[in-house]
């Protein structure tokens, strides 16, 4: 069956798979944002470490995802990989460091006279939760808004700007959209915490720090959305593959694919719920929802990128610089090899929800973090 399926097929298939690793890395930043709530709604070190020890067993989830999704795009379509990294180096190198920065502090936060101090190390989880996850959103609003580069006849990048990469974080959509996965992930990690700590104090802290981190989600998401709804967009010619300025043009891709509208608007009802079954509620099941929602509320943001005759790492400094998904793919021997290796990943993903629901069989405790039979791991 594989065999038999057309060239645009396959890239429009690892386009999807792209998109579902991306999209699964969104449910996971729920790591970053319980980062950022150790500082916010603890109120001593025996909650602090809590947080950290309930995120400290699911941190290299995140890092694993990210780092295959950049596997995944670099494999299926190695022209957009040459170009975003090897022109916007500077924002994924410091994207890169503050994971740097997360690995270092789950292990010696808690090392016998450790040199930096335990709060050092709980300001460099905040970083990555913050700066780290802001710089992501602004990379992946270029999607939209476009990048300065060009490209040679021997697709060579030459980027437009001394900072490279650094700049897309003054466009204010692309900052709206690092904004939106700061307090999404913070959501999440609120949920997730909920869900997983046993103590009556901090819970109740950690519900009503979803619902307060879901009005400041209001905003940027208001921001994006209308973004979306009527900026001009990078159309491409389905015969000649000239890239061209149409208005409207997410709104348009939107209009004509119903199914990525109602992954959208299913995304983002799922996340409400989530929220104010926490808050409202009393309920521990929020996590379920809310990382349900920010997976589809993902897969339609990358539906609306390259589905449906779109760039989706667009250059404004030349138009016909622009990749598409068909433009900056694998060859067809290579994406149907990988394509047959990717019928292990449910297997994968199997094994991954097993060891998961095993590890978070039963709530932490605080007395499980003292004690001659002590838990406490970071």
């Amino acid at each position: 069956m594989i065999g038999s399926l057309t060239y645009m097929q396959l890239q429009e298939l690892w386009w999807l798979i792209a998109a579902v690793v991306g999209s699964l890395f969104l449910f996971l930043t729920f790591v970053q944002g319980g980062q950022t709530l150790i500082f916010t709604a603890t109120q001593n070190e025996q909650e602090k470490t809590l947080i950290i020890n309930s995120i400290g067993t699911k941190w290299e989830l995140t890092f694993t995802t990210l780092v295959l999704f950049g596997g995944a795009l670099f494999a299926a379509f190695p022209l957009f990989y040459a170009t975003s990294f090897g022109g916007a180096y500077w924002v994924w190198m410091l994207i890169l460091f503050t994971f740097i920065l997360q690995a270092v502090s789950f292990e010696y936060r808690k090392k016998p006279d450790n040199l930096l101090g335990a709060r050092t190390y709980e300001i460099f989880l905040a970083i990555n939760g913050s700066v780290g996850l802001l710089l992501i959103g602004a990379a992946v609003g270029t999607f939209f808004t476009g990048s300065r580069f060009t490209l040679n006849e021997y697709n060579q990048v030459t980027w437009q700007t001394p900072y490279h990469g650094l700049e897309a974080a003054l466009n204010p959509f692309n900052l709206a959209f690092g904004l939106l996965l700061v307090f999404l992930a913070r959501i999440l990690g609120a949920l997730y915490l909920v869900n997983n700590i046993d103590h009556a104090p901090l819970v109740g802290r950690l519900r009503r720090a979803a619902w307060v981190n879901f009005l400041w989600l209001l905003l940027p998401l208001v921001v994006v959305l209308g973004g979306l709804a009527t900026m001009d967009g990078f159309a491409v010619d389905t015969v000649t593959g000239t890239v061209s300025m149409e208005p409207n043009k997410y709104l348009h891709n939107l209009l004509a694919m119903p199914a990525v509208a109602a992954l959208l608007l299913v995304g983002l009802l799922s996340v409400i719920y989530g929220v104010a079954a926490a808050r409202f509620l009393d309920k521990k099941s929020g996590i379920w929802f809310g990382g349900l929602g920010a997976v589809l509320v993902g897969l339609s943001l990358f539906a609306l990128a390259g589905y449906h005759h779109t760039a989706f790492y667009p250059s404004t400094a030349d138009l016909q610089s622009s990749l598409t998904i068909h433009k900056a793919s694998s060859s067809r021997y290579t994406l149907t090899a990988m394509t047959y290796v990717a019928l292990a990943v449910p297997l994968v993903l199997a094994y991954i929800a097993y060891v998961w629901r095993r590890m978070d069989a039963s709530e932490l405790t605080a007395a499980e973090l003292s004690g001659p039979e002590a838990k406490e791991m970071y």
